[in-house]
């Protein structure tokens, strides 16, 4: 009994040939994608929800499907994201007080003999008169002490990592450097004579953002105004903090989430996803070029 009535010789007998995989033609298969059909090998087949499906539909499936997004609209990238940018800024904050501190030979007292806190230092006279307008973004990176840098990069910490997360890197990124913009304007405006420094104007901007936030989403935002308001009281009654520079970065801070998170609707921007992402970009350039037009204002003053 050479012949059971398949292999080689069935094949021969008439039988139709079995299909080829369509990305491995050398492979015979039975098998076939559930969403286009087409015979594929079971390298190429993936479980779906029913049956089996080929790389290509699944990849096609993936496409399709739209982007999860925070109320921000900054996309979610994974169930747990990683605020990268806050990092990055504690870190730089936190390197730019070393240098300031070797430059000086103390950490208590790094702004004595530091020569980047005498570039950056923001003293209103050296930008009018001087043009050194580096000092407006610099000095939000200058600390005074290791006391000033250690509650400023707390509070960094607690509050920017849950803010990054909501709006996104480039929007979070953009806050903070508005917020700090914001607090050297009022200073400029306010305290003419001053030296000051530190993120405190930045901070005060992300507690302006989690405001914003909490009122989008609809939540009370009762913690952080208290918060608001208990540093205000300590910016009063303790001397040299500066309460111009912590509110100038509360408003810009504020300002700039609101362009984000209401200017698409203010704007008319509708429901279309990609419409309303930059509408708030656009909303948000408006908010910086304000602020920049306080700065020039403020640089403008004294030969009005």
């Amino acid at each position: 009994m050479n012949n059971p009535g398949w292999g080689a010789s069935a094949e021969g007998g008439g039988l139709p040939p079995q299909p080829r995989c369509v990305r491995h033609p050398d492979r015979p298969t039975l098998l076939s994608c559930t969403r286009c059909g087409r015979p594929f090998c079971t390298e190429c087949l993936q479980p779906a929800s029913v049956g089996h499906q080929c790389v290509d539909c699944v990849a096609q499936g993936h496409r399709s499907v739209p982007t999860a997004r925070t109320v921000a609209g900054a996309p979610v990238r994974t169930d747990r994201p990683t605020p990268i940018v806050t990092y990055v800024l504690l870190a730089l904050n936190v390197l730019v007080f070393a240098i300031t501190a070797m430059q000086s030979g103390s950490v208590l007292n790094n702004e004595r003999s530091s020569q980047l806190f005498v570039d950056w230092g923001l003293y209103p006279p050296y930008i009018v008169y001087g043009g050194e307008y580096v000092r407006l973004l610099g000095s939000g990176f200058l600390h005074f002490g290791l006391m000033h840098l250690a509650v400023n990069m707390f509070a960094l910490w607690i509050i920017g990592r849950d803010t990054e997360i909501v709006l996104g890197r480039l929007r979070y990124l953009g806050v903070y450097l508005v917020s700090i913009l914001g607090g050297s304007t009022a200073v400029m405006f306010l305290q003419t004579e001053a030296l000051t420094a530190g993120a405190s104007g930045a901070v005060f901007g992300l507690l302006g953002a989690q405001t914003v936030i909490l009122l989008r989403l609809r939540r009370s935002p009762t913690p952080v105004l208290v918060v608001i308001a208990l540093n205000v009281f300590i910016s009063l009654t303790i001397p040299g903090i500066s309460l111009a520079g912590h509110l100038g970065g509360l408003a810009a801070g504020a300002a700039a989430t609101a362009a984000f998170l209401y200017g698409p609707q203010l704007l008319g921007a509708g429901r279309d996803r990609d419409r309303i992402v930059r509408t708030g970009w656009v909303a948000f350039g408006v908010v910086t070029a304000v602020t920049l037009a306080l700065v020039t204002l403020s640089v403008l003053q004294p030969s009005v």
